[in-house]
């Protein structure tokens, strides 16, 4: 690979952890609105079974970017964005943190128990999401890693979906059982939210399927990659 060409694949992978991060940053901040994304008046458990919280809206994006820099960049580069997510969103946490400790003006267009309300429970949240997202995403690197040594790089779908829904379920699940824990969701409706949330989210990988292959097929085309080969950005 020419040097003009290790320069564009570090500029794509820059560019691909910003958005992975910021998707991430964004879940967090975002989660304590739930709505009801399908018209079929159904429930399970006492909840309805499409009630989620819009922080889940984001987060697909980041296991379909972990993805496709597994499948281009290999492992370590995967893992790198992963840690790099984990920093970000403490960081994050903690300038909400200070935020919500300093005083409003009286002409402040959001007072303090506004803000409160909104963003009083982010650490809470971020913990939370952060204990789930850290084993959710470096299990779904690690069996995206063993079913693509295992197929010898083939059959993409096979290892893109079987790796997101496992890892999306223990997301889910994890997050769920932390934010109860801590009172912020009420305990009986746990088993409803957690089959909503991951009902959406194989969903979601599962569309995001095409998206993966495009974005494969851009990739070894513009870098002349084989069946298998990835990039090295040493």
């Amino acid at each position: 690979m020419t040097t003009k060409d290790k320069l564009a694949a570090q500029r794509i992978y820059l560019l691909l952890g910003a958005l992975f991060i910021t998707s991430l940053v964004v879940s967090n901040l975002i989660f304590k609105k739930f709505f009801y994304w399908y018209p079929v008046d159904a429930e399970i458990f006492g909840t309805k079974l499409f009630e989620i919280s819009v922080g889940i809206l984001p987060y697909p994006i980041t296991f379909l970017i972990t993805d496709l820099i597994s499948e281009i960049y290999g492992k370590k580069r995967a893992n790198q964005v992963v840690i790099a997510g984990i920093f970000a969103s403490f960081f994050s946490m903690l300038i909400v943190y200070v935020a919500n400790a300093v005083p409003a003006t009286d002409w402040s267009p959001v007072k303090d128990d506004l803000f409160t309300e909104v963003f009083g429970s982010t650490a809470i949240a971020v913990f939370a999401s952060m204990m789930a997202y850290l084993f959710a995403q470096f299990i779904d690197i690690q069996i995206y890693h063993f079913w693509k040594r295992l197929t010898q790089g083939r059959h993409l779908w096979l290892r893109n979906n079987f790796s997101t829904f496992l890892s999306q379920f223990i997301d889910t699940a994890t997050v769920l059982l932390l934010l109860c824990a801590f009172g912020e969701i009420d305990w009986s409706l746990f088993s409803g939210l957690l089959l909503a949330g991951f009902i959406f989210k194989v969903m979601i990988a599962a569309l995001d399927t095409p998206f993966l292959y495009l974005g494969v097929f851009l990739f070894r085309k513009r870098f002349n990659l084989k069946v298998n080969e990835e990039i090295d950005l040493l």
